[in-house]
C-alpha cells in the first residue's frame, strides 16, 4: 500500500452489517501503549517501558437514517454493547484481498444524534472489550483475505494466496463479517507453505452457523500456533447455496 488513499475507499463493518453507506468519517484508529518512565540521573535521554496498549476505533461519524433492518440508527442505536468491528482500508480503490484491516471487538459507548437538515449520528467506541473472545493479542491490524463478496462454492484457487513472506509461529486471530446467506455454512482459513498445496488452518473457523441473518465473530488461535506463509479464505456450504462475507486475519507477533 502506498500510504495514499481516501475515505471513499474505506469500509466500516460491524456485527455483519455494512455501515459504509452511512459512515462519513471514522477514527483516529487508536493503537497506543502506556508509557512508564524509567530515566536515571545519568541517562542522556528519557527512556520508558511500554505497558498495555489501548486499541479502539474511537469514533464513527455517520448519517442518521432509520431504514428498517439495515440503517445505522436501527442497527447501531444501542449503547453499552460489544460489537465485532472490521475496517478495511483500500489503496485508492475499493478494498481488495491483501489490503490492511483494523479489527477487533469493542464496546459501543454511546449513540448520539444531532443536526438540522442533514442529521448526523455519532458512535463513540471504547477500548478492546474485556468481554472479547480473546485478550491474547495486542495488535489490531491484519490483512484482508476476502473483500465483501458472495461465494457459492469452496475456494480451490492456488497461486493467489496472501503472502506473509515467511511462516510465523505466534498464532493470530481471524475476524469474519457475514452479511447474508440462505442457510448454514462454515467460514474458515486455509494456509500453505507454497501457495499450491493448501489445508485448513487449525482453529481458524467460524464453525457451522446459520447465516440467514447477519453475524460476525473473532476466532483466536493459541499464541504458539504455526501459521504457514500463505493464507486464503475458505467456505464450506451445508444448507446454504450462497454466503456474502468478508474475512481478515491478524498474525501474532
Amino acid at each position: 500500500m502506498t500510504g495514499r488513499t481516501l475515505y471513499p475507499y474505506c469500509r466500516f463493518y460491524f456485527d455483519g452489517y455494512d455501515m459504509s453507506g452511512y459512515t462519513r468519517q471514522f477514527g483516529p484508529l487508536q493503537w497506543e501503549y502506556q508509557e512508564y518512565e524509567g530515566t536515571a540521573l545519568t541517562d542522556g535521554v528519557k527512556n520508558v517501558l511500554l505497558g498495555h496498549p489501548t486499541i479502539s476505533p474511537q469514533v464513527l461519524n455517520g448519517i442518521f437514517d432509520n431504514t428498517v433492518t439495515s440503517s445505522l440508527h436501527v442497527i447501531g442505536s444501542s449503547a453499552g454493547v460489544e460489537r465485532t468491528v472490521m475496517i478495511p482500508i483500500g489503496d485508492r480503490a475499493a478494498p481488495a484481498a491483501g489490503d490492511p484491516v483494523f479489527m477487533g471487538q469493542f464496546p459501543q459507548k454511546d449513540y448520539k444524534m444531532e443536526g438540522d437538515g442533514l442529521v448526523h449520528a455519532t458512535i463513540n467506541w471504547g477500548a478492546w472489550s474485556t468481554e472479547a473472545d480473546s485478550l491474547l493479542y495486542d495488535q489490531p491490524w491484519g490483512l484482508l483475505l476476502l473483500a465483501k463478496s458472495a461465494k457459492t462454492a469452496a475456494n480451490s484457487a492456488t497461486g493467489a494466496g496472501i503472502d506473509n513472506a515467511a511462516s510465523s509461529a505466534l498464532g493470530g486471530y481471524m475476524v469474519y463479517q457475514v452479511f447474508s446467506g440462505d442457510g448454514t455454512a462454515t467460514v474458515s482459513i486455509d494456509d500453505s507453505a507454497d501457495d499450491s498445496s493448501y489445508s485448513a488452518l487449525s482453529g481458524a473457523t467460524s464453525g457451522e452457523i446459520d447465516f440467514s441473518t447477519p453475524t460476525a465473530g473473532l476466532v483466536a488461535l493459541g499464541k504458539t500456533a504455526t501459521v504457514r506463509r500463505y493464507l486464503r479464505w475458505q467456505l464450506s456450504l451445508n444448507t446454504a447455496s450462497s454466503v456474502t462475507f468478508a474475512l481478515a486475519f491478524v498474525r501474532g507477533r
